[in-house]
């Protein structure tokens, strides 16, 4: 490395090296000693468990402390709240002149939210806040302390009571739900009471019964004609009705036959002399004297009007029966159209049946739940569950946190030398004259046999040296003048740097 060489280009570039750094460094000094100081307080807020085991007793809300935490960060830099916390604690000096958007960004860029890691046992999370005065970092931060505590209990007690609500509704809604299954199941087996089920033994001991009576009817009808067949092949063979006395008497022989019997029934009870007796007797004689005349005067009845008689018996008989047969029939179908439907109807009760049966399920586990949500309500009423908790509460610091002055300046003077420095390597590249013997081989591909530097009078470096120290000091002296002048006339540069820091979100 040809360190005169390198030494000629700095030496003939220092004036822009010295602008650069010159305005650089002053801005950094003059920024760093005229910055206000800044106070910050802070706060450390740590996830409880809940007071009462799981196992005993949950709670229904149920958020990850880490989310948690996170949750109310967010719902704290909103911009209604930090609006307020601004204008209520007065935390910049010229509100009215800022805007809304400013003043939020201004906010969120002094507060400062740190939590734990991963590997962390306990979940915690650290909020600081910087001010122009402990008295106003302290109050912003009871403020977010205040309202995290707020946001947090109506959050968890929130949720836990919406969750109790949806149960009972749901509770509700499948007790109606229920009801209305049983009524639909009531109305069926009203409507379907003789195929249900329940009624099919009884269904088909009718038929059973029904099915004997048709039996039984056909028997005697058929003992009816047998008799009617008989009685006219009795007649047409002997020309007389036999056996069939008592449906050849008078109604006076009869009434004669029921007064002899009554007769004897009193007279096994009563004496001869008894009143009863005598007046039985008395009629007795009264009906056999009109008995015999009418045998008397009518003689015998012709043995066709007797036929007649007989046979016309025999067909009321037989159409009574008849009809009897009809209605058992009728009777019969009906029955056994019942118990064809016995099928359908028993799957029908059986699918409305399920249905009742899984809603009664479902009210069962919601009824369930319902008293979960109700325990997890109170767990959180009473403050039992998990909940953020202060373990260091925020207090108005005495001494200022910020700015580091030397930090600030020292920074800044170093970043305008590297600054000038990168000028100078910069403009050196965009330079292609030729300066050395190198430059001259490497732009006309000769080499020449000597080279010759200019040299020098010693006048001309003494003009040469006053010159470039007259231009140094006027660079020196008139850059810091001007970025003092801008401080001073035009705008403070702290404020200026502020004013940078707020619209990129950044502190110090």
């Amino acid at each position: 490395m040809d360190i005169g060489y390198y030494w000629s280009i700095f030496s003939r570039r220092l004036p822009y090296f010295m602008i650069v750094a010159t305005v650089i460094s002053a801005t950094s000094i003059i920024i760093a000693y005229s910055l206000p100081p800044a106070y910050v307080s802070q706060m450390k807020l740590i996830v409880e468990a809940p007071q009462i085991p799981d196992d005993l007793a949950a709670s229904t809300v149920r958020t990850p402390a880490k989310q948690q935490l996170e949750i109310l960060e967010q719902r704290l830099l909103t911009r209604a709240n930090l609006l307020e916390i601004a204008n209520r604690q007065k935390v910049f000096a010229d509100t009215s002149q800022m805007t809304p958007d400013r003043i939020v960004a201004a906010m969120r860029a002094r507060t400062t939210a740190r939590g734990s890691g991963r590997r962390d046992p306990l979940v915690w999370m650290e909020i600081s806040f910087e001010a122009q005065s402990g008295a106003i970092a302290a109050g912003v931060l009871n403020e977010y302390l205040t309202l995290i505590q707020q946001e947090d209990v109506e959050s968890r007690t929130g949720r836990a009571a919406q969750t109790m609500d949806f149960f009972e509704q749901e509770v509700a809604r499948l007790s109606t739900e229920i009801t209305k299954r049983n009524s639909l199941i009531l109305s069926y087996k009203t409507e379907n009471a003789e195929a249900l089920p329940d009624s099919l033994g009884y269904q088909l001991s009718q038929r059973s019964f029904f099915q004997e009576r048709l039996t039984l009817l056909e028997r005697e009808i058929a003992d009816l004609e047998d008799q009617r067949e008989n009685l006219q092949w009795v007649f047409e063979t002997t020309g007389r009705v036999n056996g069939y006395e008592g449906a050849q008497q008078s109604p006076q022989s009869r009434q004669l036959e029921e007064l002899r019997r009554q007769l004897s029934e009193a007279l096994i009870i009563y004496s001869e002399q008894n009143p009863r007796v005598k007046m039985l007797k008395a009629r007795i004689t009264e009906i056999e004297k009109t008995v015999q005349t009418e045998v008397d005067q009518d003689g015998e009845t012709t043995g066709n009007a007797l036929l007649d008689l007989q046979l016309t018996e025999i067909a009321t008989r037989i159409a009574a029966l008849r009809e009897q047969q009809t209605k058992a029939q009728a009777q019969l179908d009906g029955v056994v159209e019942i118990i064809s439907q016995a099928p359908a109807t028993s799957i029908r009760l059986g699918e409305m049946t399920q249905d009742r049966d899984n809603i009664q399920q479902q009210y069962n586990l919601a009824v369930d739940r319902l008293s979960q949500a109700s325990t997890g309500e109170r767990i959180e009423v009473t403050a039992q569950g998990q909940r953020v908790s202060v373990i260091e509460p925020p207090s108005a610091p005495t001494r200022p946190s910020k700015p580091n002055r030397t930090l600030i300046a020292g920074g800044g003077c170093l970043f305008g030398i590297l600054a000038g420095l990168g000028l100078i390597v910069l403009l050196e590249i965009l330079d292609r004259s030729v300066r050395r013997p190198e430059d001259l081989v490497a732009s006309l591909g000769i080499t020449p046999l000597a080279t010759i530097p200019y040299i020098a009078t010693p006048g001309e470096i003494w003009r040469r040296r006053t010159w470039k120290l007259v231009r140094l000091a006027v660079i020196f002296i008139g850059v810091s003048a001007g970025v003092y002048a801008i401080h001073t006339h035009y705008q403070p540069l702290d404020l200026i740097a502020e004013n940078v820091m707020d619209k990129i979100g950044t502190r110090w």
